[in-house]
């Protein structure tokens, strides 16, 4: 049985849902090998453009399995990591609906998409001290980039933890809904990303990671100048412009 659920919405958009609602969707090794497998088959896929990632039940994701957690060397955690990696490495606009709490690498996962919506019930957890264990997966950098430094040693050292709400404040989520129109609302943003021309897509990805490391506003224009040039030149810019000229 697959602990990953994939279901086709309308307009270009999948919905994953992590199926493991008994531990609160903790990650062991089927789920990486789920997650692995379908998000590398959505993205070669042409009538997908965006995903949204939930979690089954009151949890969005409790982080590794404890299990398999307490025998994990170097091979196993690498392996958890896989889990958000991938994520992070899809060709996809990829949106996090975290309907509950999103402890350790389940955070990891949620802040590798693009984009986090949040219900009110969320809760935004490293808890990796309260187990005695440094934080890994490049936590330490998501949440630093996220919330700042204050924020970010907040919540590692003294477990602090936003809820939805909370979340929004601290730059860890764009948007917080009812938990009854949460997946509504992030279907409606993978949607819009999903009408966008795929290679684009690719690109601004791209950019947008690179751009991380970039010290000035001349650096930035000349980075954006060579994609935005490129991008003038795809039949989907003419057809665009024409479309609104014509309005």
């Amino acid at each position: 049985m697959s602990t990953v659920r994939c279901e086709l919405a309308s307009d270009r958009v999948a919905v994953l849902t992590l199926s493991r609602p008994e531990t609160r969707n903790a990650i062991d090794s089927a789920m990486v090998h789920d997650l692995l497998t379908t998000i590398g088959e959505l993205g070669e896929r042409g009538d997908v453009g965006a995903i949204v990632i939930t979690g089954a039940g009151r949890a969005f994701c409790a982080g590794g399995d404890l299990e398999a957690l307490s025998r994990a060397g170097r091979e196993e955690l690498l392996e958890i990591y896989e889990s958000f990696l991938v994520v992070a490495r899809s060709p996809l606009v990829t949106v996090a609906a975290v309907n509950g709490p999103a402890v350790g690498a389940g955070l990891n996962l949620a802040l590798a998409c693009d984009v986090v919506i949040a219900a009110p019930e969320a809760r935004f957890a490293p808890r990796f001290l309260d187990l005695a264990i440094h934080p890994g997966g490049g936590s330490t950098w998501l949440l630093q980039r996220a919330v700042g430094s204050q924020r970010a040693r907040a919540m590692l050292f003294c477990g602090v933890e936003p809820d939805g709400e909370e979340a929004v404040r601290f730059g860890l989520a764009a948007r917080c809904v009812p938990s009854d129109v949460l997946l509504d609302e992030a279907c409606g943003l993978a949607r819009r990303a999903a009408s966008t021309p795929p290679e684009l897509v690719r690109r601004l990805k791209r950019t947008l990671e690179t751009m991380a490391g970039v010290g000035s506003q001349a650096a930035a224009v000349a980075l954006e100048l060579e994609a935005q040039v490129w991008s003038t030149e795809q039949p989907e810019f003419r057809e665009r412009i024409e479309a609104a000229l014509a309005r």
